[in-house]
């Protein structure tokens, strides 16, 4: 029982963490932020997203893979593509859809920054307490 409220703790110190990493005041300035991990590096962008290779790992080392798991994966991996489409679309294809353009000037409350705590985080409890 120790070891999951430890595995808690740092999955929420990583959610915290990871938010903090794509901060911004729109979705296109997280957009943006983004563009200079993926510029730099792409690898660099998917080590923005830390939670999804600890979920990984923890998902291989206690041998549970089961349904609210495999959603955490499913909806962080989902997340990183749509990201990264938004990248190409805005800063290297230069042409986007008009239908995303009203989203990017979207402002991004406090709220939302921290969104994956509300989300990831009970899905990783019921995920290990739901063996």
């Amino acid at each position: 029982m120790n070891i999951l409220i430890q595995i808690i703790i740092l999955m929420i110190a990583l959610e915290i963490i990871e938010a903090n990493f794509q901060k911004a005041p729109t979705i296109g300035g997280m957009i943006g932020r983004l563009y200079g991990y993926y510029h730099k590096s792409v690898f660099l962008l998917f080590l923005a997203h830390p939670t999804l290779y600890f979920v990984l790992f923890i998902s291989i080392a206690t041998n549970i893979l089961n349904i609210y798991i495999i959603l955490i994966i499913l909806i962080k991996v989902f997340d990183i593509f749509f990201k990264i489409e938004m990248i190409q679309q805005i800063y290297i294809r230069k042409k986007i859809d008009n239908q995303l353009l009203p989203i990017l000037d979207m402002p991004i409350t406090p709220l939302m920054s921290y969104m994956g705590l509300l989300i990831y985080v009970p899905l990783l409890i019921l995920g290990l307490f739901n063996q």
